[in-house]
């Protein structure tokens, strides 16, 4: 409201002479807490120092007998010279981008200079012409005057060109950048002693100013009577939308200060805050004065913020001047186990100026391509290890490996000899050795220890277990010459054998410290070095509670005794170690563990490089192929632009020794061809003319032409003219007179490979589900059964697994926390891994010359000793770039492809794609010879991959596409990061543009600035910025300069901004090819396509929903619809299902029931146009189910005499009888051949 309503609101309550001091501001908001009598007057508009709101205040209070009143203002200071003011130039900067996108990009290294009062703003050269003429002085002198009330004159100058930089270049120095109003120097230093927070700097991004000396109080300590709080936590869960008429933002977010958690909320207008807007982020620490008040929304209490600075956390440092190495660190890798993050935990070692770290996870190693990353640009060094499973099948009679007690063991490789054993012994315990764990055989331990430096580990192993057990010295010194280093842990750590029963003779604290001792004693009669470890499994001794949680969840009892297992200082160590004595703890803590860090190479898990799989003459090959092909098609000699545009592409994937790859992907097409069945490709392999002519992609990347088959005219379009040659009108040859062939979708080859052509490829492959398993089988025939394997992943604990860890947790013990309490325990737990698995269609492949050791250890999914498969150890990303993994994916086209060939006879290379019809149908149910009305659907589109999804079909109805190219733009506008909600949809509302000119694709921004006249190579760049989402940080004035003086509209570059993520065209191209192939068949051959669907898709209908009538179905829809938000997944499911189904009945398609002599066991046959449902159509009738029925029909036995014998034949269950029965399919046949006395 402004001052003026205030006035009116209040005047008859506290008087004129009060209220008219606020008549001046225009922006006044009030906040209410209703339950505490408590309210807030925030004055947004810039206000004077010195306004006093204390008498204001006091007759709130008074005449509403409030409890609390407060005002908040906005203070500046300013005068009218504009002396002393500070105009940070960031602020305005941010703002002039958020009211004028395209000032985007020119600001970003924008300074600014106050002399009197003239302000300077200084951009590049391009940048200042173009917003001198974009008026935005005007806009700038605006921003001011509303943030610091004072009345300048803005002049835009030019400052020295800036160097046009790489993308990867500009992404460097985005990241790189420094904070301008970051303070050089600080010295950070507590504030308060109890608290590790510093408030010196505290930067007030939201209200007035804090007193940052006063004393926060606890987050626990917080109750719903407490009002106005003041308190200091870091954030996290910040979420910030904008209110619907786009003036006010809703901030909310939690935070955390090392007691408990607690929720924040700030409702304010825009400039407001801004600041908090382009800041604020996850993890920052900040100072809030605010009010506790219950939220409706969230239904819960919260901060109410106030008032909010930035502050500075003290982070924990490890002085020493000499400096520990942990050897004994698990990751969350350690499943269930491990806690922290091994980013984290490499760089807190860094942070603490550690020399080296090493990760020692369970039984696994699958943590170390994570620790690379987060080691990378430092000097740290990494120890690659692992806490193994040793059993001892050497010392004893007993040799099963299965019945043998196992004990830990750390392994840590000590060069690359020892990390391929390390990985050969994963490998062995997985493949060979699994019970409950992966074990190692002591036996094998001997056989790969070459490289491989041998520890004792913890209290469960083998040395300290025999310790305890009481064994003589004599066994304990055969036992400790074993190992090449003795491992000795805090007292802490072991506090558990206290209250053991197990251990009676364990009943203090000395008598652990004696067992160290003794260790120590064993370790120097051997001559072998002791070491102290933490044995880490949470980064911070807080985070304690995370491991709690989920041992709780798995059964634990004692889940709340945890162990002190965190990272601790050099200092934290030698103090934990002191009973030792100054100079023992000094060998053990830091001398002992330096010399085995020492000894160490310094090593990479995964080689670098590019390591492809061999098949000889793969160049050759895969030139002959597509020039044989291209010659095929468009005759010899090729047009000049074909051949040129073939031998590019030819050099560039022979140059970088990728022709493999290629010939990979030709030979399994070509494989599943033979065996009927078409292979579609997915992601950009469709830009690559070479991936058409080797028969790898349906997509023609070409720009549009026709071609003659007969005679090879050809004509193309290369400057724009259309955007797809399915699009182009009929044409006969001026030549032969017949129909030529139209094609082409001008999709540039840069965008699979790079405009140098030497990114690395991904050709993804679609195969049908049915024939994928054979798919997987050709590829091992190819390379070897020892040199392909299943892409291993890891599966962790993820958001809703963790919430119900949580819930249960305090549940079990009768407590409550607030939720933002519960928001932070689930993101601490949540990553952590549970199991392994495999990619549903991924297969990675060791070249011949290497074993799968050179690159990663191999297991079973799952720990599962029964499966059949062989995964890679490491998670497929991990390997992405260093050996080929190819997708083999199954998928429902190729399928249905198949079905309908056999149900028609026609090829589906023979579907019209061009057909006038299909585009009608896109956007009407017409040409199914149906109406809206008679499925509840505006489109034809129903059961139409791609484009039968509600969302899809209201773009349909929105974008009115007329062409093949408008359909390449929904589907990349579909699969898009706002490119269509916010961005697309608007322009076509607004009628600034239609489908076929909003960016649909990522190519078609390259495409469309090179038609427009950019330089090819900045074209690309703009592509590649804009496609990742990068716009508003990376595309420079220079980029914007170039657009507009080739008439790109503001409209284009404005969309460009707000993109996050856009889709390859030619992944596009190959979805809207293969559903206009399946639209044809649905208008054409309504009932194969119908049969075909239910074969492939029809899982969520069963028999008797087939069955029912139209007015049966809809009420049937109506049900779940009547359900609304507490519909379940599968519910919404089969309504999809049943939408397609009442079309069916619509267009009159009949069925004909199960038949125990006709229906096949998934296959809808069709008899006399009519459709015969499958035996798999049953309800509560399996794969296996089915196929037994038919094979029953099909065993040479004859006719079924009676019920009984069916069963038997058929070896089903009653339950898949009784389905039967009540589907009519058992009519007739007796239950059995038994005749009673009364029947003769």
């Amino acid at each position: 409201m402004t001052g003026k309503d205030f006035a009116v609101l209040f005047n008859p309550s506290i008087g004129s002479d009060i209220t008219k001091r606020l008549e001046e501001f225009e922006h006044i908001e009030i906040k209410v807490n209703t339950s505490q009598r408590i309210m807030l007057v925030e004055v947004l508009d810039a206000v004077s120092q010195g306004f006093d709101v204390k008498p204001l205040e006091t007759a709130l209070c008074g005449a509403l007998k409030l409890n609390s009143a407060t005002v908040s203002l906005n203070i500046v200071e300013h005068n009218e010279t504009g002396k002393d003011i500070v105009i940070e130039i960031d602020k305005v900067s941010t703002l002039l981008k958020k009211r004028v996108a395209s000032a985007n990009g020119f600001m970003n290294d924008a300074t600014g200079e106050l002399h009197g009062n003239c302000y300077t703003v200084t951009v590049s050269a391009a940048g200042a012409a173009i917003l001198r003429s974009m008026k935005a002085d005007k806009d700038i002198t605006a921003i001011i005057k509303e943030l610091y009330g004072v009345d300048v004159t803005v002049e835009i100058v030019a400052g020295a060109a800036v160097k046009e930089m790489t993308v990867e270049e500009m992404q460097r120095a985005e990241d790189s950048k420094v904070v301008k109003d970051k303070p050089v120097e600080k010295v950070i230093k507590k504030t308060f002693e109890d608290l590790p927070i510093c408030t010196d700097y505290a930067k007030i991004i939201y209200g007035e100013k804090i007193q940052s000396d006063r004393h926060p109080v606890p987050i626990s300590d917080i109750t719903p009577e407490s009002g106005t709080v003041f308190v200091w936590g870091d954030v996290f869960s910040l979420e910030i939308r904008s209110t619907k008429d786009g003036r006010n933002r809703i901030i909310t977010f939690n935070f955390y200060d090392g007691t408990a958690s607690y929720s924040a909320k700030i409702f304010g207008d825009n400039m407001s805050t801004q600041y908090i807007n382009d800041k604020l982020k996850d993890g920052m620490t900040v100072l809030i004065r605010g009010t506790v008040m219950y939220d409706k929304y969230a239904r819960e209490n919260t901060v109410d913020v106030r008032s909010m600075a930035l502050i500075d956390k003290l982070a924990k440092t490890d002085d020493a001047p000499e400096k520990r190495v942990e050897l004994h660190m698990h990751t969350r890798m350690s499943a269930m186990d491990g806690m922290a993050d091994v980013k984290d935990l490499v760089k807190r070692a860094i942070k603490w100026g550690h020399k080296a770290v090493a990760i020692t996870d369970h039984g696994v190693v699958q943590a170390f391509p994570d620790a690379v990353k987060a080691a990378k640009g430092s000097d740290i060094k990494l120890l690659f290890g692992m806490e193994g499973y040793l059993v001892n099948d050497i010392d004893g009679e007993e040799k099963d490996y299965k019945k043998l007690p196992s004990y830990h063991i750390i392994l840590i490789a000590q060069n690359n000899t020892g990390l391929k054993n390390l990985y050969k012994l994963i490998s062995k315990s997985n493949l060979n050795y699994y019970h409950k764990r992966p074990r190692i055989p002591k036996s094998e331990l001997e056989a790969l220890r070459e490289g491989v430096i041998v520890g004792s580990a913890c209290e469960a192993g083998e040395l300290f277990r025999a310790m305890l057990h009481g064994e003589k010295d004599e066994e304990l010194l055969r036992i400790a010459s074993f190992y090449d280093y003795i491992e000795i842990q805090p007292l802490g750590n072991n506090t558990f054998l206290l209250d053991s029963p197990d251990f009676p003779h364990i009943q203090s604290y000395s008598d652990l410290e004696n067992l160290n001792k003794k260790l120590i004693h064993i370790a120097d009669k051997l001559g072998k070095p002791v070491v102290a470890t933490c044995d880490v499994h949470f980064l911070d001794a807080e985070d304690s509670i995370y491991r709690a949680i989920l041992m709780s969840g798995q059964g634990f009892k004692d889940a709340d005794r945890q162990a002190p297992l965190y990272l601790r200082t050099t200092q934290e160590m030698l103090d934990e170690f002191a009973y030792l004595g100054e100079e023992t703890a000094k060998e053990v803590v830091i001398t002992n563990p330096g010399k085995i860090a020492d000894a160490v190479d310094r090593l990479i898990p995964i080689p670098n490089g590019n390591f492809p799989p061999d098949i000889p003459g793969s160049e050759e090959e895969l030139t002959r192929i597509c020039w044989e092909r291209a010659k095929n098609m468009f005759g010899d000699p090729v047009p000049e632009y074909v051949a040129q545009r073939l031998e590019k592409e030819l050099t560039s994937i022979i140059k970088n020794g990728f022709a493999v790859l290629y010939m990979i992907a030709q030979k399994l097409v070509k494989n599943s061809e033979d065996h009927g069945y078409y292979v579609g490709s997915r992601g950009s392999v469709g830009s690559s003319f070479v991936a058409s002519m080797a028969g790898i992609s349906e997509v023609m990347p070409l720009a549009p032409f026709y071609l003659c088959k007969k005679c090879k005219h050809s004509e193309f379009f290369l400057n724009g003219e259309v955007g797809s040659g399915f699009d182009l009108p009929p044409k006969d040859c001026p030549h032969c007179g017949i129909p030529m062939i139209r094609d082409g979708h001008d999709i540039p080859f840069e965008t699979f490979l790079g405009f140098k052509g030497d990114k690395s490829p991904d050709i993804d492959l679609n195969f049908s589900g049915e024939y994928q398993f054979y798919a997987h089988r050709y590829t091992e025939e190819l390379f070897g059964i020892t040199h392909v394997f299943k892409a291993g992943t890891v599966s962790t604990v993820a958001d809703k697994t963790a919430f119900g860890f949580v819930k249960k947790y305090f549940e079990e013990r009768e407590r409550s926390v607030h939720n933002a309490e519960t928001d932070r325990l689930c993101k601490g737990c949540t990553g952590i891994k549970r199991t392994t698995g495999q990619h549903p269609g991924g297969m990675v492949i060791v070249p011949n010359r290497y074993e799968a050791e050179d690159f990663t250890p191999v297991q079973h999914p799952a720990d599962d000793v029964s499966a059949a498969s062989i995964t890679t150890h490491f998670d497929f990303h991990a390997l992405h770039d260093t050996i080929l993994k190819l997708d083999n994916l199954g998928h429902d086209v190729p399928t249905l492809y198949k079905y309908l060939e056999d149900f028609t006879g026609i090829s589906v290379l023979d579907a019209d794609v061009c057909d006038r019809k299909l585009y009608e149908m896109i956007v009407s149910p017409e040409p199914l010879g149906i109406t809206a009305e008679d499925i509840d659907c505006e489109t034809g589109t129903l059961s139409i991959p791609e484009m039968g999804t509600s969302f899809v079909r209201q773009m349909l109805l929105e974008a009115q596409p007329k062409g093949f190219a408008d359909l390449l733009q929904i589907s990349g506008l579909s699969h898009g990061t706002d490119v269509w909600l916010g961005n697309a949809q608007e322009l076509i509302h607004n009628g600034t543009c239609t489908i076929s000119e909003v960016i649909g694709t990522r190519d078609n921004i390259m495409v469309y600035l090179m038609h427009k006249g950019l330089e090819p190579d900045m074209a690309f760049k703009i592509m590649e910025i804009v496609r990742k989402g990068n716009a508003t940080k990376l595309l420079t004035p220079e980029h914007m300069s170039a657009m507009r003086s080739h008439n790109v509209p503001e409209w284009y570059i404005d969309s460009c901004m707000k993109i996050k993520y856009m889709f390859p065209k030619a992944h596009a191209a190959a979805y809207v090819i293969a559903a206009l192939r399946l639209g044809w068949y649905k208008i054409y051959h309504k009932v194969a396509y119908y049969a075909a669907y239910l074969t492939v898709r029809g899982d969520d209908l069963d028999a008797s929903l087939i069955m029912c009538t139209k007015e049966q179905i809809r009420r049937k829809m109506k049900e779940i619809t009547d359900k609304g938000k507490e519909a379940t997944a599968k519910e919404l499911s089969q309504y999809t299902a049943l939408q397609v189904l009442l079309e069916m009945k619509a267009r009159g398609i009949e069925f004909l029931p199960i038949d125990i002599y006709k229906s096949d066991a998934h296959v809808f046959k069709i008899e006399d146009g009519k459709i015969r449902l499958a035996f798999s159509s049953l309800n509560g009738t399996g794969e296996n189910a089915a196929k037994a029925l038919a094979a029953a029909r099909d065993d040479g036995e004859g006719a079924f005499m009676c019920v009984d014998e069916f069963q038997r034949r058929a070896g089903v269950s009653s339950s898949v009888i009784a389905a039967l029965k009540e589907a009519g399919a058992l009519d007739g046949l007796p239950d059995s051949m038994q005749i009673s006395l009364f029947e003769m």
